[in-house]
Order: structure tokens, then C-alpha cells, then sequence
């Protein structure tokens, strides 16, 4: 995509923020021929694939084909494998979305040719020759997010802090499930440098969470200032795609239908 085209595509999508839209019109059902119909959700470190559900519930009650990738989090190269194995499994061009650590597999990913566009929720987006675990060297992760790492080089958030850290507005039972059930990721991952950086030639939007403990918000603004996203803000912990299913669901909604109008133009 070359740069005049994706500049387009992303003050379309500012001019579609700042008109706005009633909720009615958010919610509503995409038109039968709108270019882009499919959804990729990648889900970041500690976690699974599950945690989207509401997402999924938004977006499918729109009429969206959403796929959901369930990262092994053994290596970033096992990550991005089972990223285009799900997109290589999809009819028409799709919106890429990640969360996390999920950003940097997106970002890696996304190049795929039928990638229409990339969404960061919560999500760090490395430039070809960095890794995830570059980003944190101006602007580390708050206090209350605690990794450890064991004798087999496999990394989980703390249990004492992991509601502070990971989900400081989930309820203490919701909280407490994903502290038993997360999903260890080899901490190798964070030092694996990028080959590819999909948002130099996609367009990007970015969901910054306000009360994210696992990264700053600083971090996360410079990071979707950096590769040019439009961004939109919601008062919430590291994992907005539980606690504001709805925002998330917009934003990819919006990237979606801003992609496929600037096809027809």
C-alpha cells in the first residue's frame, strides 16, 4: 500500500471518529456487500483465545465471520505460524486485531496480503529489527506487574499481583480464574526480533486501556502515535476485550467498515 493510499484510509477513519455515531448505528448489522467481513482476534502472553468471547458475541451479532487464534506461546515463530494458519483459512480480506504481546505477532503477521488492516488493544507494535521486550526500555512495566520465570524458561504473572497487574477491573472471581488458568509463554519470545512490520503499509487503529497495569499507557500512546494509528481511549484494565467488550467491538467494527469504504473509492 503505498503511503498517499494508506493516509486516506486513516483520515477516513479520523473523519468517521470525529462524526461519530448514535449506539444504534454502532451495533447495527454490516451491509451484505461490505468488502471487509472477516475478523482474525490474536490473543497475547498469559492468556487464550477464550478471553474474546464477548468480542466474538459483538462482532458476529453484526454479521462478522470471526476466527480466534489460539497462540501456543512457545516461540515467536510457533505465534505467527499459528496466526497465518488461521488467516490462510478465511474467505476475503480480514481485520487483524492483538492484544499484548499479541500486537508484536500482528505486527509480524499482518503483511499477509490479506490483511486489510491491524488493531491494538492494549498491544505493543515493535518495528522490523526490535523485539517486544525492546519497547519496555524507556518506559518499563508498572510495578504492579511481576513475571516469573522458572527453571524451564517459562514465564507467569505473579499470583499475589495478578489481578493489580493483569485485571485490576475484573470481578475478584473472574480475576482469580484467569490467575489459575493462564497460559505460561516461553520468555525467549520477548528477545525474538521482527522481520516484518505489517503496520508500515496497514492502516492501524489502537485501543488504549487508561488503567492498563501491565503496560504504561505512556507506553502505549507512543507506541500507536509511532506507527500512526487512530486511537481511541477506554477507562479500563490491561484487558478491555473482557471488561469493554463493546468499545473493542466498535473500534474493530470502525476499521473494518473505513477499510472497505477506501476500497471503493
Amino acid at each position: 500500500m503505498t503511503s498517499p493510499l494508506r493516509n486516506t484510509i486513516i483520515a477516513v477513519a479520523a473523519a468517521a471518529a470525529v462524526a461519530g455515531s448514535s449506539p444504534a448505528d454502532a451495533a447495527s448489522r454490516i451491509a451484505d456487500d461490505q468488502a471487509v467481513r472477516t475478523v482474525v482476534l490474536v490473543h497475547g502472553a498469559f492468556a487464550d483465545g477464550s478471553g474474546w468471547r464477548g468480542v466474538y458475541d459483538e462482532l458476529t451479532a453484526r454479521g462478522y465471520r470471526v476466527a480466534i487464534v489460539q497462540n501456543p506461546l512457545t516461540s515467536f515463530e510457533d505465534d505467527v505460524n499459528a496466526t497465518r494458519r488461521i488467516l490462510a483459512r478465511q474467505e476475503g480480506p480480514s481485520i487483524l486485531v492483538g492484544h499484548s504481546y499479541g500486537g508484536s505477532v500482528i505486527t509480524e503477521a499482518g503483511t499477509d496480503p490479506n490483511v486489510a488492516g491491524l488493531v491494538y488493544v492494549s498491544a505493543l507494535a515493535p518495528d522490523v529489527g526490535e523485539s517486544t521486550g525492546d519497547q519496555f526500555a524507556e518506559i518499563p512495566a508498572p510495578k504492579e506487574f511481576v513475571i516469573e520465570t522458572g527453571a524451564d524458561g517459562f514465564g507467569f504473572v505473579n499470583r499475589e499481583l495478578f489481578q493489580a497487574g493483569f485485571a485490576g477491573d475484573t470481578s475478584d472471581p473472574d480475576a482469580a480464574f484467569l490467575r489459575d488458568s493462564q497460559v505460561p509463554i516461553n520468555m525467549a519470545i520477548f528477545g525474538t526480533r521482527l522481520t516484518q512490520a505489517a503496520w508500515r503499509s496497514k492502516p492501524s487503529w489502537a485501543v488504549v486501556a487508561t488503567q492498563d497495569h501491565a503496560i504504561d499507557p505512556r507506553l502505549l500512546r507512543q507506541q500507536a502515535d509511532r506507527i500512526g494509528a487512530e486511537v481511541v481511549e477506554v477507562e479500563a484494565s490491561h484487558v478491555p476485550f473482557l471488561t469493554q467488550p463493546l468499545a473493542v467491538a466498535d473500534v474493530i467494527d470502525r476499521a473494518a467498515r473505513t477499510v472497505s469504504q477506501a476500497a471503493t473509492r
